[in-house]
């Protein structure tokens, strides 16, 4: 059994490709306000918001439970693509690599974007679940965050 394993789902959302990949570019510290239940905080710890190799850490909940998690952020301007490379944090007790992946993609009708999420990662050993609780986080986070691009005044 591999331990290196991916998941991914993809989301029709209301918001423009650009809209969205800027938003996860430069705004994050909006992510709190989009959706507090799931998202606390985020502080940057080097850089910026909003440039390539920036550290930031994320407190946010997950099935009940309060986690951090300190990323590294990569940006693919070409391809609307925003990878938040795990360094540290609650994950890395069960799994050695870990990397959520953001990607905007407009649909052909012109109506809104589809939302590509990836979460990369490597188990410690093979009793460990796939992770099913953090691609629902993610799913959540990008539904509340497409919720607020569109009506940020919500």
């Amino acid at each position: 059994m591999s331990l290196k394993g991916k998941l991914e789902t993809q989301l029709e959302i209301k918001a423009p490709a650009n809209k969205f990949y800027n938003f996860f570019k430069g705004q994050t510290y909006h992510v709190s306000k989009a959706t507090p239940t799931n998202v606390q905080d985020i502080e940057v710890h080097e850089g910026d918001w909003e440039s390539h190799g920036s550290v930031k850490l994320w407190k946010y909940t997950v099935e009940g439970k309060q986690e951090t998690y300190k990323e590294r952020v990569e940006l693919d301007e070409a391809n609307k693509t925003v990878s938040l490379v795990g360094l540290e944090g609650d994950v890395f007790k069960y799994f050695k690599s870990w990397k959520p992946v953001l990607k905007a993609t407009p649909k052909a009708d012109g109506s809104g974007s589809m939302a590509n999420l990836t979460i990369e990662y490597e188990k410690l050993h093979d009793a460990i679940a796939d992770p099913k609780a953090y691609m629902e986080l993610l799913t959540s986070i990008v539904k509340d965050v497409d919720d607020h691009i569109m009506n940020p005044e919500a």
